[in-house]
């Protein structure tokens, strides 16, 4: 037989070409470097790891979120006009309250001058967002926060459809936009339980000062420290549960996913996201003032029916700025 030949050497053996060494896996690899995240542990300063992923800057998401809102204006007017519609008829939105009329001539009697108009206009838009919402009836009150939920739910569908390039219409979202209607309670339920240190820390700051129990300066300060410490526990817990209530109605989601993903999404940018959700009632407030004021100081019976629009309005406003908000997050 034959025997098998291979290349020799000066001395005639054989011989065998060693196999070349493999790569590193790494090098194997090819396309762009992705960077490698540390692992995330919860209520960890971020300060040494930071996501590669840089979010937009507030005043861009409030004029994506304004001009999102301001190109579809007809759609969300006319879901908003549904709302203050059922809030009117079930919530009795606009019955009682205080007279603003003689709230204002009461506080320009204790200040006067210019700045004494200019303020007592001021006192009287804080008494409106203070009172806003507040109601006597317990039934109303539970008619309310129905709503607020179906009108969500309805806003959330209609700003994934606007932004998918659809042309959903007003009927439809309140249809089709009902679906995830247990998902997304439940969800609220988990915020819920979230916000409870928040309202332990108020109930006991409250406590220990109406009972006299904290009397000195020192006692009340350490209280009020600790009332924002369990505050913060509650902001910082809620600050990724809130986009759980866009991803929760999502096709085939369980709340249990919702709430992973969208810790998921905050992942080392946490602090980042609760700034950008602070500003909005910032934002909100602002721009109230800057419409009430002037109807309060020159058209005060009519400050009360502007106000309420404006309050059924902020509900579409809030929504289309966390949508926009988490839309950003996705694009990573």
């Amino acid at each position: 037989m034959p025997k098998k030949t291979g290349k020799t050497g000066k001395t005639g053996k054989v011989s065998k070409r060693k196999p070349a060494a493999k790569e590193p896996v790494a090098q194997q690899r090819s396309g762009p470097r992705r960077v490698q995240l540390g692992q995330y542990k919860t209520l960890k300063l971020q300060k040494r790891i930071k996501h590669p992923v840089q979010l937009p800057n507030v005043w861009r998401l409030s004029r994506q979120a304004a001009r999102t809102l301001w190109r579809h204006k007809r759609l969300f007017i006319g879901i908003s006009l549904i709302y203050g519609i059922l809030n009117v008829g079930l919530a009795q939105g606009l019955s009682g309250g205080t007279d603003l009329t003689s709230l204002k001539d009461t506080l320009n009697q204790a200040f006067t001058g210019h700045l004494g108009f200019l303020a007592s206009g001021l006192g009287v838009f804080v008494a409106m967002v203070g009172t806003a919402g507040n109601t006597t009836d317990q039934t109303a009150g539970a008619y309310q926060i129905i709503l607020a939920i179906l009108v969500s739910l309805a806003l959330i569908w209609t700003l994934r459809q606007v932004q998918a390039g659809h042309r959903p219409r007003i009927r439809d979202a309140y249809y089709q936009g009902m679906q995830p209607l247990i998902p997304f309670i439940l969800i609220l339920l988990v915020i819920s339980l979230e916000l409870i240190p928040m309202a332990i820390g108020s109930a006991l700051y409250s406590m220990v000062v109406s009972d006299n129990i904290a009397v000195y300066t020192v006692e009340k300060i350490i209280w009020a420290l600790l009332c924002i410490l369990l505050a913060v526990w509650s902001i910082y817990m809620v600050s990724s549960s809130l986009f759980a209530l866009y991803i929760v109605t999502l096709p085939d989601m369980t709340p249990m996913k919702a709430l992973r993903s969208a810790r998921g999404l905050v992942r080392f940018r946490r602090w980042t996201v609760l700034r950008k959700v602070l500003w909005l009632p910032l934002l909100l407030l602002i721009v109230a003032l800057v419409v009430m004021l002037p109807i309060i100081l020159w058209l005060t019976p009519l400050a009360r029916w502007v106000f309420f629009v404006l309050t059924m309005l902020a509900l579409a406003a809030i929504h289309a700025y966390l949508y926009t908000l988490y839309r950003e997050l996705l694009n990573e």
